[in-house]
């Protein structure tokens, strides 16, 4: 079983920038992408980017050219850059991983909020 540990939520300004962190603990065997999905206040939960086994990345257009996702397999972490944010990416932001049956292994999410 994979434990997903996340951080680096914030406030943070227009414009700004942060960088979120999923470390994964327990058996990474058999994960194939790893991703961020988001839920701003009163909305639906939606796909954010993920990043496949091969390193091969992929964005919502919403966050496209403005964030991304990296993995550091050796420290079994994915990374999710975030550069000119928005006051509409506020949200709680949360990490997986997918394994190769389709199972997701879920973080507890962590809050952004952009706002002056």
């Amino acid at each position: 079983q994979v434990q997903l540990v996340e951080s680096g939520g914030d406030l943070v300004q227009p414009g700004g920038s942060l960088r979120l962190s999923c470390k994964a603990s327990g058996s990474t065997l058999g994960i194939t992408n790893m991703g961020w999905y988001r839920q701003p206040p009163g909305q639906q939960h939606e796909f954010v980017a993920a990043i496949t086994e091969g390193g091969s990345p992929n964005y919502a257009d919403s966050v496209q050219g403005r964030f991304t996702i990296s993995r550091d397999a050796a420290k079994n972490t994915v990374y999710l850059q975030m550069n000119n944010l928005k006051p509409e990416d506020t949200a709680v932001y949360s990490c997986y991983h997918q394994r190769w049956d389709n199972m997701h292994y879920w973080g507890q999410g962590t809050q952004v909020t952009v706002s002056s």
